[in-house]
């Protein structure tokens, strides 16, 4: 079993610093909570985290399938519960790819593969939130 391990140290007011993979990481809040806005909040970051997975993915399924494209774009829709602990609820997956010739075919195959196999990220997400996703062919 492997396993993460990180540090999050406190900076001051409400910011934050970890070092992931040996890059550094900031977190902060905004001001109405103590915050001075210097970085990212973390949950927004867990839709990074999110997207970065099944990017990765479906962008190295596409090469091993030899499909070519110009563009290709992650865009995340993501709805917080109104009551606290808020969480996600409903996250939304946008694929947007571009390019010339582009079977569909295997992006659709890359996609499902990232989603139903390859993307951990994806599987922890649906744990608590309804995960839908799309893929737009520009």
């Amino acid at each position: 079993m492997s396993k993460h391990e990180i540090n999050l140290e406190w900076e001051s007011n409400m910011l934050f610093h970890s070092k992931v993979n040996g890059h550094e990481v900031y977190v902060d809040a905004d001001a109405s909570v103590g915050g001075t806005d210097k970085a990212p909040r973390p949950k927004p970051l867990m839709l990074v985290s999110l997207a970065g997975c099944t990017a990765m993915d479906v962008v190295s399924l596409l090469n091993k399938m030899r499909v070519n494209f110009s563009y290709f774009n992650v865009k995340i829709e993501a709805e917080l519960s109104e009551e606290h602990p808020k969480v996600y609820t409903k996250v939304h997956i946008v694929y947007q790819i571009k390019g010339d010739n582009i079977e569909q075919s295997k992006v659709e195959k890359a996609v499902n593969l990232s989603q139903e196999k390859y993307c951990g990220v994806s599987a922890m997400f649906r744990k608590f939130a309804e995960l839908t996703f799309e893929i737009q062919y520009l």
